[in-house]
Order: C-alpha cells, then sequence, then structure tokens
C-alpha cells in the first residue's frame, strides 16, 4: 500500500524526522488558506498522487510571491499529472501539498528497505539526492553506500555517522544526520513499512538536515495489526479494479495485454504469464485466487477479470493443491451464468477433484477449450486471442 507524501512526513514528524512546515489541501479553498500560513517567503506547490517524477512532468512548483503560489495551485490543482510513473493516461491532481522553501546547500538520497537477499533491513544512502536512484545504481553503484542491519534494530551512532560522512555530510551536521537516519529506521519498523525514501535528504545553509521528501509503501499482509496506516489508503489513486479485488480478498494488478489469467498461487501466476509471453501473447491481468478461494470468490475473480473490454481471451490455469479443482469449476459456472462470455475460454485443470472439476466444465454448456500441460494452454490462449 501507497501513502501520499504529505501523509508519510506526518509520520516522520511524529517520530523526530524533520521535514518542512506544510500544510495538505483537499480544495484550491484550503490551498488558498494554507499559502497564508506559510512565513519565509519562498513557497512550495506539490501534486500529491501516488508517483514518482512529479516535478518532472510539472507537478512540483516553487513560488517566491503569495500570488504566485496561489496561482501554481491553481495551475496543479485537477490538472492531469503524467510521468514517467503513471503511464500516458497519467492522473488527476486531486490534493496539493504547500510547504515552505527550504535554503538547500546539499542534496542526498536516504533510504530504507528490506533486503531480500541477505534477508535483512539496509539503510541506504548516497550523495546524489534528486536523481533516480534506478540510474544511479546502474551507471555509478560505486555511489550508493548500505548499511545492514539486524531486524527491530537501529544504526548506533558511529554507523549512522559513519554512513552520513561517505555521502559527504560535512562534519558539524553528521550528528543531526545520524540522528535522521535512526529516527527513518524507527519508522520503518514501527510502521511494517516495505519502503521508506526521502529523496532529496537536505543539508540547508545554516547545517539542517531535513528530509524534503518523503515516500512510504507498507506491506499489506501487515495491514491487520496498523489500523491507523490502513486508514491512510486513497482509493482515487488505486486502480478500480484492484482496489474491487482487494475487497475480495484476491491479488490482482491490471497489465496491459488482452489475454486475461485467473490461477491460484503467485509463483504459478507468474509462471502462467511468463509462458503466455513465451507463446507470443500478452497477459492482460496478474490474478491469484488463493489456495482456498471458495466458489463465491472464484466467481467474483472471473467477474472482475471480465469486465476488462481489451480481453480477447481468458486463461484459467489451476493446481489443486489446498484449491479443489471442482470449485474453481462451480466458481467459474456460476459467473458464466450472471455474464455474457463472448471471449475465448481455455482451462486447464490439474490436481485434487480434477476429474469432477472437468465433469463440472463439460456439462456446463459453455464452450471451453480445454487443455493439458501449460505450454499447450498458453499456446490455445494466444490463438484464441489472434481469432
Amino acid at each position: 500500500m501507497k501513502i501520499h507524501e504529505y501523509q508519510a512526513k506526518e509520520i516522520f514528524r511524529a517520530r523526530g524526522v524533520p521535514v518542512p512546515d506544510g500544510f495538505a489541501c483537499l480544495s484550491l479553498a484550503q490551498a488558498e488558506e494554507a499559502v497564508g500560513k506559510i512565513r519565509g517567503g519562498v513557497w512550495v506547490v506539490k501534486a500529491q498522487i501516488h508517483a514518482g517524477g512529479r516535478g518532472k512532468g510539472g507537478g512540483v512548483k516553487v513560488a517566491k510571491s503569495a500570488e504566485e503560489a496561489r496561482q501554481r495551485a491553481r495551475e496543479i490543482f485537477g490538472m492531469r499529472l503524467i510521468t514517467p510513473q503513471t503511464g500516458a493516461e497519467g492522473r488527476e491532481v486531486k490534493r496539493l501539498l504547500i510547504e515552505e522553501g527550504a535554503d538547500i546547500a546539499d542534496e542526498l538520497y536516504l533510504a530504507m528497505l528490506p533486503d531480500r537477499a541477505r534477508q535483512m533491513p539496509v539503510l541506504m544512502a548516497s550523495a546524489e539526492g534528486g536523481m533516480d536512484i534506478e540510474e544511479v545504481a546502474a551507471k555509478q553503484p560505486e555511489k550508493i553506500h548500505k548499511l545492514w542491519l539486524q531486524p527491530e534494530a537501529l544504526p548506533t551512532d558511529a554507523e549512522a555517522e559513519e554512513l552520513a560522512a561517505k555521502i559527504g555530510v560535512p562534519e558539524g551536521s553528521r550528528a543531526a544526520a545520524a540522528e535522521l537516519m535512526q529516527n527513518l529506521a524507527r519508522v520503518f519498523h514501527e510502521t511494517d513499512a516495505s519502503l521508506v525514501e526521502v529523496n532529496p535528504l537536505v543539508v540547508c545553509g545554516g547545517g539542517e538536515v531535513v528530509a524534503l521528501d518523503a515516500k512510504m509503501n507498507f506491506d499489506d499482509n501487515a495491514l491487520f495489526r496498523r489500523p491507523e496506516i490502513a486508514a491512510l489508503r486513497d482509493a482515487d489513486e488505486e486502480d478500480p479494479a484492484e482496489a474491487e479485488a482487494a475487497q475480495h480478498d484476491l491479488s490482482y494488478i491490471s497489465l496491459g495485454g488482452d489475454i486475461g489469467c485467473m490461477v491460484n498461487g503467485a509463483g504459478l501466476a507468474m509462471a502462467t504469464m511468463d509462458i503466455i509471453k513465451l507463446c507470443g501473447g500478452e497477459p492482460a491481468n496478474f490474478l491469484d485466487v488463493g489456495g482456498g478461494a471458495s466458489k463465491e470468490k472464484v466467481s467474483a475473480a472471473f467477474q472482475l477479470m471480465l469486465a476488462n473490454p481489451g480481453i480477447r481471451a481468458v486463461l484459467i490455469n489451476i493446481f489443486g493443491g489446498i484449491m479443489r479443482c471442482d470449485v474453481i469449476a462451480e466458481g467459474v459456472v456460476a459467473a458464466a451464468k450472471e455474464m455474457s462470455i463472448t471471449v475465448p475460454l481455455v482451462v486447464r485443470l490439474e490436481g485434487t477433484n480434477v476429474e469432477e472439476g472437468k465433469r463440472i466444465l463439460a456439462e456446463s454448456g459453455m464452450a471451453i477449450i480445454a487443455a493439458t500441460t501449460m505450454q499447450d494452454a498458453a499456446e490455445k490462449a494466444v490463438k484464441a486471442a489472434r481469432g
């Protein structure tokens, strides 16, 4: 789950990570009011969407007067902001952050996330603040410095100050930078975050170290014990189909292809998409119904998938271990009776109660293309999608 920058900064502020003073605005009227509350002569107007690269798309503007700040707010609020992460369709800006400007002497990068290879949290820092970290990692990996920590542990003063020195924090500011790093690690641990990123982390002219930006992602599997984090979800920023899938406890991600996929198990779902690509097709979605889905859940998944008007064929690939093939078949038939299915349906069933599942599908009266192996299923789905 993602949250907005202003929400992340509230979490930062509550745990001692310095951030600029600012105000979240859900309307232009609130933005007008917020501009009047900022002191210091420089305003920053920032679009709030769940995507990076906002500045490149015109979603972050600096103003030198209150009237200019209000004008920038009018320009950004309601615009369709296109960034490298939104795709060509962009996102409508429905929220703004108006905050004070900063006297920036240097821009740095700081983040904390799980290192899945080492199975440890890692604190990453770089002198290349304000840059796309992926580009830095690809072209100048030596400029990214890492500090691995034990789960729930904070960096020591010495470890944090050494990391600050490596990224060029002036000696007089290293104690402040170290404290910020420790508090950022506390943010990571105490919120079950999967990513905490500050880009840029700035050293100000007076030596202060401030998180000028804030990005946080969270582990969905931990939201049940973090209701205060779950309450920050902004449904307007989520794909409607993905939001609906979450209500049915389904794992669904929209993609750009034309072959709908319904699979049980994330690994099998990934393999199914891979083999579709290998056979020359394009998957329309990732859809994992899980290992213990009910008939009703399968039916909801099927309807969700078929709501995509771009689908030209559907591939159902089920390996029945915990999930029974007859339950999948019953769910598909139930959904078919509620919807007018106009695209070819390829089904591959293996595992528990497979014969019963095949019988249910065969007696349903539906035009089903049966498949035996994954390769066979993918080839038939690609052929069917091409008409």
